[in-house]
């Protein structure tokens, strides 16, 4: 069993601190006031090749594992980017894993250089708002036109589809009665977003609000049936496909908004006095923040594990649903310490940890809550009966 990182990851973490260091947590602080996409942190990362870390050398990117994906991410959240600085990024690095593995090869020529690149934007467009984690629920159809779908319906908490070209969008093209298990019949397209046929409304948010989450309306949108994602009604199965690669990359970018609160809690601890002596001294204050690093700490491992597995082919599921689990626990319990430690001055944004807070609560939410992921443990590691 090995522990020590590779010189290849430490190049990756050097190389992204680096970056990260020209886009300082004040930068972020007013992204998320003005409700402003970060172009020139996304463009830099791009041009540096991290966007496409995760796609195939054959269409341009690097052909890296998810074990580097979860590195870059990690550290993008660390320097203080937290959720607005990974939420730019983390859909074109591991959004487009079923076009990677289900696509069309015409398909993957046509779009994964220009993802790459950082030119196209993909959306992701599964939640519904009746539908929430029941997936085989969605009631967004489309009917087949020729040589075209029409798409008919709506999505909630679409990430970053008022500025994406496309969105890879989880729609039902068999109607639910006449399927023979629930999950059938569902279809995973490609499609143009910035169309007439298309409205997108920013979703108002507590939280990570450069990076907008929006309700989108499609009304007879047409999608070219070479824009379809494998065959026609296992979309599903396709979308399985990413969701560990999802849980590991969203544990790695908890595990960083993790960091940049305990960070700055550590140096607040050491540099406010009260009654003669730095606050950190009193174990009231140290004692959190020590068990906030054990609790980083251990979710890593985790995270590490399952990423290994993944990059191994071996069977991950338990281990990335676990990594999640444990890193937004972790998380959010170093963003409220980090707040706590703080006092009165954790509330003021001049501090930072506010912003690290909001973000960070989200984890535990999203992109698949605290309580479904239990219900996975407790029923496929556990052998209990289904509970839902």
């Amino acid at each position: 069993m090995e522990f020590s990182g590779t010189e290849e990851h430490q190049l990756i973490r050097d190389s992204v601190r680096k970056l990260c260091a020209g886009f300082p947590d004040e930068y972020w602080s007013e992204k998320d006031e003005a409700h402003e996409f970060p172009w020139d942190f996304y463009n830099v990362m791009a041009d540096a090749g991290f966007v496409g870390i995760a796609i195939p050398e054959d269409y341009g990117g690097s052909g890296s594992g998810i074990t580097e994906a979860s590195i870059v991410l990690e550290e993008v959240a660390a320097s203080g980017a937290a959720m607005n600085g990974c939420s730019s990024l983390h859909l074109s690095i591991f959004g487009m894993h079923p076009v990677v593995k289900h696509g069309s090869e015409a398909m993957k020529q046509r779009y994964l250089p220009r993802v790459v690149s950082g030119d196209l934007h993909v959306a992701f467009g599964v939640t519904e708002p009746d539908a929430g984690t029941d997936t085989a629920s969605l009631k967004t159809a489309a009917r087949r036109d020729g040589d075209h779908y029409l798409v008919k319906g709506r999505k909630v908490w679409t990430t970053k589809a008022l500025d994406s070209e496309r969105v890879l969008l989880l729609v039902r093209t068999t109607p639910q009665e006449q399927a023979v298990r629930r999950t059938d019949g569902l279809t995973l397209l490609l499609a143009e977003l910035q169309r007439p046929e298309v409205t997108i409304s920013p979703i108002p948010k507590t939280g990570r609000n450069a990076v907008a989450s929006c309700e989108v309306v499609y009304d007879d949108l047409p999608v070219a049936v070479t824009d379809r994602v494998g065959e026609e009604g296992k979309g599903f199965r396709y979308l399985l496909d990413g969701l560990n690669a999802e849980r590991i990359l969203v544990a790695s970018e908890a595990l960083g908004i993790g960091r940049a609160a305990l960070r700055r809690a550590v140096d607040y601890a050491n540099e406010r006095v009260v009654f003669n002596r730095p606050i950190g001294q009193n174990q009231g204050v140290s004692f959190p923040l020590g068990e906030a690093r054990i609790r980083l700490d251990a979710a890593e491992l985790m995270v590490r594990k399952a990423s290994w597995l993944l990059d191994n082919g071996e069977p991950c599921g338990a281990e990335a649903n676990m990594a999640k689990w444990l890193a937004a626990d972790a998380a959010f319990q170093a963003a409220d310490q980090a707040m706590q430690t703080h006092g009165g001055f954790g509330y003021a944004k001049e501090y930072q940890v506010e912003r690290y807070w909001r973000e960070a609560r989200l984890m535990r939410i999203a992109p698949i809550s605290q309580e479904m992921i239990l219900n996975y443990v407790t029923e496929h590691v556990l052998e209990l009966p289904r509970s839902y």
